[in-house]
């Protein structure tokens, strides 16, 4: 993926910036299932593809029923969740995987490996996304492509996750947005 910084919108505002953006590729959080027509069909004007967030879709329990109509529905670019029957039903969907992790505590972390081993995600989204030596960690264990989200506020707390071995960044921060020099660098 070229793109570093993955705009993540949770509002229909936010996501009206992101579509002025220069990214191509973007994440809805928060969003009420009667605005997912309107939200693809807007992105698909602007020539934008939309990972969602599934846990994060009011209205739709996030299993693998609500994934397959979501695939089915909105061929999304991707979709993020933290369950692992998400993850299996997007990859059967040939649909982008984004297992999102939290980092609380080890055996969260040992949990989250398990996790990972069972579902093989195209890419893991660890939050907080601002410890770097944990970016590193994750990587170096599962050898998965990491997105670092989650408390990542300034432009150093993007180079450092990057330097780490994050491949992109996802961040509600609009200000981080304006970071295209990260855009196609080669970390």
């Amino acid at each position: 993926m070229d793109q570093k910084i993955l705009p993540a919108s949770s509002n229909m505002k936010e996501f009206e910036q992101f579509l002025e953006s220069p990214y191509e590729i973007g994440v809805m959080l928060e969003v009420h299932i009667a605005q997912l027509k309107n939200i693809n069909a807007m992105a698909k004007r602007y020539g934008k593809k939309m990972i969602y967030h599934v846990d994060m879709i009011q209205g739709l329990k996030s299993d693998d029923f609500s994934t397959e109509y979501i695939c089915q529905e909105y061929k999304p670019y991707g979709l993020i969740s933290t369950k692992s029957s998400v993850i299996l039903k997007a990859k059967q969907k040939g649909v982008l995987a984004v297992q999102r992790v939290f980092l609380i505590d080890s055996h969260a972390l040992e949990k989250s490996y398990k996790l990972i081993q069972k579902t093989r995600p195209d890419y893991i989204e660890v939050l907080p996304g601002a410890m770097p030596w944990m970016i590193k960690e994750v990587k170096e264990r599962v050898n998965i492509p990491i997105f670092a989200g989650g408390l990542i506020r300034t432009t150093e707390e993007v180079k450092n996750a990057l330097d780490a071995g994050a491949t992109a960044i996802t961040t509600s921060k609009s200000e981080l947005w304006e970071i295209i020099q990260f855009q196609k660098s080669d970390t």
